[in-house]
């Protein structure tokens, strides 16, 4: 199209151009995800949440106390500012954590030990999450607080709360050290395959579903859900250029040694071992899981042939999980430890999502009732009876109180924290629930970003089902296992794309053009 030279469309198609001109050099400038936000300073530290002994163990319904461990138990520390010159952007810090959930009680404590330790620190940006050991201590005994509780002996067992001070102690000490001592580091990111997890839900010809159910039956037809073999890791390095610490998501529960009555760190424990024995000791290993609500470690087939396989190779069955996990982080670093990276886009937000709560049918709170009474009856005629039975009794009970709290407040929604972050090209988000996979797998599907690690118990853990889990029944997809049903789940998975997908918008590259 030509011009004239006094032509006013002229003048307007020549400052257009120029505008392009900025924009495409100012996008070579930016790199080539488009983004160069800030300079990373980074620490990373591990605190030793090894309880005293004896103590009561989490996840079973029957009490077990621990007289002996196994293995240590470790709180892993990444610390994480974003800087523009000297100016602080953003931060988190994230903290993996050798339990079975993260109580609400033990977040909010240890926030506020934080907090006072560092004046001004926003301790909403602490990131807590847990691998999910069944072989890890009991967190709360407050009957307002837990559906879920043991009768601890009064006397001769660690105490709750000494644990949590115990816990909050060491980790707010480590979380201390981890931010003093960060330092302008790099970072990237990568994934490989190992399967470690089986879906653990069978479906049989009624449509009815089953934990663990037996597959050697005629009725069997399927396992109920997806399997989600990719294995994310992060990699963090100082200033002099030394691997600090490495975050690995896997989409499966730390429970090969779930029914033990000992303290373990289950597969995560020989993981990290091995790791530091090649990286160097002070290697902090963050063990992350992903959307696993409906996922296990042990197989649900073809177990005499694994049986087998394990005898041949002289291997125990953790051996191999562990060697899996082991081989699929080391792949994938020798793959991206050339591609560090200092400056790169880094966001942070949390919010806390308001999600529809369950609800109890009156079918369900006779049922309920039914089983709490049933218990108390049991436990009244034989007090021994009780270190069986008295978890079930809670559980089943606070489906009473829902039942009665819904009938008062019919609208009534469940507050739920969620973190979303950028590091580069690659997104993180959490969620408290034990969160079934095809959540994760819509996340991650439907991301914007390069790669997207989902991290589920940043919280206090209960199973958020699918539609089809709860139609076809059965633990894990029952209402005494869900507090929140597949609607909030839904809403969770497109709220955290919401967060996602906005920190590729045009704003969020204005506002990193402004940090420049």
């Amino acid at each position: 199209m030509a011009f004239g030279l006094n032509n006013t469309g002229y003048l307007i198609q020549t400052k257009m151009i120029n505008i392009r001109i900025i924009i495409v050099f100012a996008l070579a400038f930016l790199g080539k995800s488009g983004v160069q936000a800030s300079d990373l300073y980074l620490g990373a530290a591990t605190a030793d949440i090894s309880p005293e002994l004896p103590v009561a163990l989490m996840g079973q319904f029957h009490m077990r106390i621990a007289e002996r461990a196994d293995t240590p138990l470790y709180a892993a520390i990444v610390a994480i500012e974003s800087r523009n010159g000297d100016k602080g952007l953003d931060t988190a810090v994230f903290v993996s954590c050798d339990l079975v959930y993260i109580s609400a009680q033990l977040r909010r404590e240890l926030r506020q030990e934080v907090g006072r330790r560092l004046p001004g620190f926003n301790v909403n940006k602490i990131i807590l999450s847990a691998t999910h050991t069944h072989t890890a201590p009991v967190l709360e005994d407050d009957p307002d607080e837990s559906s879920f509780l043991y009768p601890i002996p009064a006397n001769g067992v660690s105490k709750v709360k000494d644990y949590r001070d115990l816990f909050t102690e060491n980790v707010a000490d480590a979380i201390v050290k981890a931010w003093n001592s960060r330092s302008r580091g790099s970072v990237t990111w990568g994934l490989d395959r190992a399967a470690v997890g089986y879906n653990r839900r069978a479906v049989y010809a009624d449509g009815t579903s089953v934990m663990y159910g037996n597959t050697n039956r005629l009725d069997f037809q399927s396992l109920e859900g997806y399997e989600d073999h990719d294995v994310n890791s992060l990699f963090f390095w100082d200033s002099k250029g030394k691997l600090i610490a490495m975050s690995i998501d896997v989409a499966c529960p730390a429970q090969e040694f779930e029914h033990k009555s000992t303290v373990n760190a289950d597969y995560w424990h020989p993981v990290r071992m091995a790791l530091q024995k090649r990286f160097g000791a002070d290697l902090h290993v963050l063990g992350w899981i992903g959307a696993a609500g409906d996922q296990s470690p042990h197989s649900m087939y073809r177990k005499a042939g694994e049986a087998r396989m394990q005898e041949l190779s002289n291997k125990s069955r953790l051996d191999d999980i562990a060697e899996r996990i082991i081989r699929a982080a080391e792949n994938t670093y020798e793959i991206v430890k050339n591609d560090q990276h200092t400056n790169v886009a880094f966001f942070h937000e949390t919010e806390n999502l308001k999600l529809p709560m369950r609800v109890i049918t009156h079918e369900e709170y006779l049922e309920s009732k039914k089983v709490t009474e049933d218990c108390a009856t049991q436990i009244a005629a034989d007090p021994s009876k009780a270190s069986q039975l008295y978890a079930k009794m809670t559980w089943f009970g606070d489906v009473l109180k829902r039942y009665h709290d819904q009938q008062k407040h019919p609208e009534k929604m469940y507050e739920s924290e969620i973190h979303v972050l950028r590091l580069g090209d690659a997104a993180i988000c959490t969620n408290q629930f034990e969160l079934f996979t095809d959540y994760g797998i819509r996340i991650q599907a439907r991301s914007k970003a390069v790669q997207t690690f989902v991290i589920q118990l940043a919280g206090p853990g209960t199973y958020l089902a699918t539609e089809k889990a709860i139609a076809g029944g059965g633990y894990s997809a029952v209402c005494q296992s869900n507090v929140v049903g597949a609607e909030g789940g839904q809403i969770l998975v497109d709220r955290t794309l919401e967060i996602i997908d906005s920190f590729w918008s045009e704003e969020r590259q204005l506002e990193i053009e402004r940090n420049l």
